[in-house]
């Protein structure tokens, strides 16, 4: 009997001393702080690149906007901007809705990217062939688009060292590299972007003019250019770096889970807490 009265009290001091865990509040705070501003920063140099092209004005400017970076940025960043808006605001102002949704978010790309990793592994080949008809489609419109430009160059230059799809030929489907442009005046006709060229150690300036009439039959000396084309040089990247691509992914997969798994628990804590008042 007194040891049954002594438990009593026991019990309802252990209750009355239940909170939120402030350390977890605030970690999922603090973390989706950044998550916010990084979101909030790459959509506005989406939006900003969108209007130095002024295509809000006018969108028949983008020849595909699935594959146009401007847009791209917009998409990711929009996505960032909500997932850390509901894991910073729900987490700071004890809300539990907005910590449900925001669970469901990671949940959902979580999901999405299990899905692609394990649609690229099993469709390679499609995969290969979407690479491939979105590369021509900026070979097509490379001189269109500054974005799309830019985005090559870097691909061809810098990531992959690299020439066209399979190789430089492939700039003929260019009407500004196309041979028969010399018809019409055009000095880069039966050339390739700078960005194919070989830079040279002692190199200071770059050579935007190093491209020209690489192409061209009778071409004397050394073209100095990458032969190779991207679409092999990308799945050469792919097979050398699979190993940090794989850890970075899965490393990206375990904050995902740390973060749902965060967040049911300040959850927990909120609904604990409120059960004591009703």
């Amino acid at each position: 009997m007194l040891a049954d009265m002594a438990s009593v009290p026991l019990r309802k001091y252990k209750k009355e001393k239940s909170e939120v865990s402030g350390c977890l509040k605030y970690m999922i705070f603090g973390f989706n702080v950044l998550f916010w501003l990084l979101g909030l920063g790459i959509l506005t140099v989406g939006v900003w690149a969108w209007s130095e092209k002024d295509i809000f004005n006018n969108l028949t400017k983008v020849a595909n906007i699935a594959l146009d970076p401007a847009f791209i940025l917009m998409c990711i960043g929009t996505i960032t901007f909500i997932i850390g808006f509901t894991g910073c605001v729900g987490a700071l102002r004890e809300n539990t809705c907005l910590l449900a949704a925001y669970a469901i978010f990671l949940s959902i790309l979580l999901l999405l990217e299990m899905t692609v990793g394990i649609l690229g592994f099993v469709f390679k080949d499609w995969i290969k062939s979407q690479a491939t008809a979105g590369f021509q489609a900026f070979i097509i419109h490379y001189r269109e688009d500054p974005d799309q430009q830019n985005l090559i160059d870097w691909i061809q230059e810098d990531w992959l060292q690299c020439c066209g799809i399979e190789g430089p030929k492939d700039w003929d489907r260019n009407n500004y590299f196309n041979c028969s442009s010399r018809e019409i005046g055009s000095r880069e006709a039966c050339g390739v972007p700078f960005s194919c060229c070989k830079r040279k150690p002692n190199e200071i300036i770059k050579n935007k003019q190093c491209g020209y009439d690489v192409r061209k039959p009778g071409f004397p000396g050394d073209r100095h250019i990458f032969e190779r084309g991207c679409l092999r040089a990308g799945e050469e990247w792919i097979e050398g770096n699979l190993v940090p691509v794989a850890g970075v992914t899965v490393g990206i997969m375990v904050l995902q889970i740390l973060g749902i798994c965060f967040a049911q628990n300040l959850r927990a804590d909120i609904f604990a807490q409120k059960a004591k008042w009703h």
